[in-house]
């Protein structure tokens, strides 16, 4: 596994250092699997669905996938990618 990290952003907009090829992965996972409108889906169903697309070698088992949906969550509604939908529980969709 590459230990190259990518600076990625918190809701803040603060950076921080995570590994490029974990990102990368779920980043890709997770945008395939949100819809492009809003109401969303909550994170349990995008993690539901994108679970058996991610590479068993990245995360065996989806081992700390929540984590990392978490942390491409952030980042793409910190850059205007990912939007949340008002209301509860938490929805996301990709922004137009």
């Amino acid at each position: 596994m590459s230990e190259e990290t990518i600076e990625v952003l918190t809701q803040q907009g603060k950076p921080w250092r995570v590994n490029w090829a974990k990102f990368e992965a779920m980043r890709k996972s997770l945008l395939a699997a949100l819809p492009d409108e809003a109401p969303g889906v909550t994170v349990a169903e995008a993690k539901a669905a994108l679970l058996p697309t991610l590479d068993a070698d990245l995360f065996p088992g989806g081992e700390k996938a929540g984590w990392w949906i978490k942390a491409v969550q952030l980042d793409h509604e910190a850059r205007g990618l990912i939007k949340r939908s008002k209301g509860s529980p938490l929805r996301i969709y990709r922004a137009k």
